[in-house]
């Protein structure tokens, strides 16, 4: 996989052939040719094996890792000092080799092997020194994050998300009394403000379980906002609709009433991050969930909106883990590309509007992807 610098979550172990039985080697068949190749042995009582100071330099160089354990391991290249993962190969079974590919700078490192039911085993601290392929800056080394970490942001999410559900409850409300009384236009109106008050809540969707299917799912069952989207622009009246938008205000108030006993997993706010954007590029921006409102635009702007949320609460763990100056620009790039298409259905878009919409989108999910992997909890002992 590319190295761009960005830091721990691209070094995740990539697929490879198994590396020769020498210490070192520039030409493997692993996609890696070229680059200096270093055998590493990791086995609970022989962590790091083969890797010494002596043949070791800095710059761009792939780690042969060999599990020679009797179970699958996880192995982490690590700066003692500080704990902190420089690159990592996760789940590789027993008699089994993977390569890593790192850029080491200046300084100290160590191998740490996490085997199953056998507590953590660190190898030998190897100092690096001396000009190699690429050298300069290294990869950014992540320290782990625990469970302990996480658990703040989560809870604020919660907190956050039930202000947000009594708000919702009475823009459905308004919504279905617009439809019972046959108010088209006054629906339409209500639709589109409820139905980014849930959008807004992206982070909080798998806690929702099959309800939210039922409300924001595909319109197979005439259910919940797309079946209330089409008959309101599709059929041009609010006939026979009264019961969907009942059932959907019913869903929203169970939403309401049950949220205080949920209990939010503390890593999903991490996948979220960014699953939001690509699920926003995936369904809203091709167009696929439009059923007659031609919201999609103001769908990715809420959308955007939960984005913002879970990167405000998660900034104070990311803020010495990844480049935040990158994401906070991508996003502001984004928004301002939203702004500037206006309230245009996504089918009258010009050409370039929709290139400059897919480039801004495309690498705003680019600088969010890290976001999950460095909040992963990472066993370190």
């Amino acid at each position: 996989m590319a190295l761009t610098g960005a830091a721990v979550w691209q070094l995740s172990g990539g697929a490879g052939a198994a590396p020769s039985a020498g210490g070192t080697s520039g030409q493997q068949a692993d996609g890696y040719s070229g680059l200096p190749h270093t055998l590493v042995q990791v086995s609970p009582g022989g962590c790091g094996a083969g890797w010494s100071s002596g043949h070791t330099t800095t710059g761009l160089q792939v780690f042969d890792i060999s599990n020679s354990g009797i179970a699958p391991a996880d192995v982490q290249l690590v700066e003692p000092a500080s704990g902190a993962v420089v690159g990592e190969v996760e789940g590789l079974a027993p008699n089994r080799s993977r390569p890593l590919l790192v850029r080491l700078a200046a300084g100290s490192y160590a191998f740490r092997c996490l085997q199953q039911d056998v507590d953590a085993a660190t190898g030998p601290t190897v100092k690096v020194t001396g000009a190699g392929t690429g050298a300069g800056q290294g990869t950014p080394a992540v320290v782990p994050v625990t469970q302990q970490d996480l658990i703040p942001a989560a809870l604020a999410y919660q907190h956050w998300v039930a202000g947000q559900l009594p708000g919702l409850v009475t823009d459905v409300d308004a919504l279905h009394s617009a439809v019972a009384s046959g108010d088209l236009a006054g629906a339409k109106q209500r639709w589109l403000t409820a139905h980014l008050a849930y959008e807004r809540l992206g982070a909080a969707y798998g806690a929702f379980g099959d309800v939210d299917d039922e409300i924001n799912g595909p319109r197979s069952h005439d259910t919940g906002f797309h079946g209330v989207e089409y008959g309101l622009w599709h059929q041009g009246s609010t006939t026979g609709l009264e019961p969907v938008a009942a059932k959907l205000l019913s869903d929203v108030r169970g939403l309401e009433a049950a949220w205080p006993k949920v209990q939010l997993d503390p890593a999903v706010l991490g996948v979220r991050a960014h699953e939001i954007v690509e699920n926003a590029i995936e369904f809203e921006l091709s167009g696929r969930t439009d059923y007659g409102s031609d919201s999609n635009l103001a769908t990715v702007g809420a959308n955007l909106d939960g984005t913002t949320e879970v990167l405000t609460l998660l900034r104070p763990l990311l803020i010495s883990r990844v480049p935040m100056p990158r994401i906070d620009a991508a996003m502001a790039a984004a928004r301002a590309q939203l702004t500037a298409a206006g309230n245009t259905p996504l089918g009258s878009l010009t050409q370039p509007q929709r290139e400059k919409l897919n480039a801004v989108f495309g690498d705003l999910v680019e600088q969010l992807a890290p976001v999950a992997s460095v909040l992963e909890v990472r066993r370190t002992q």
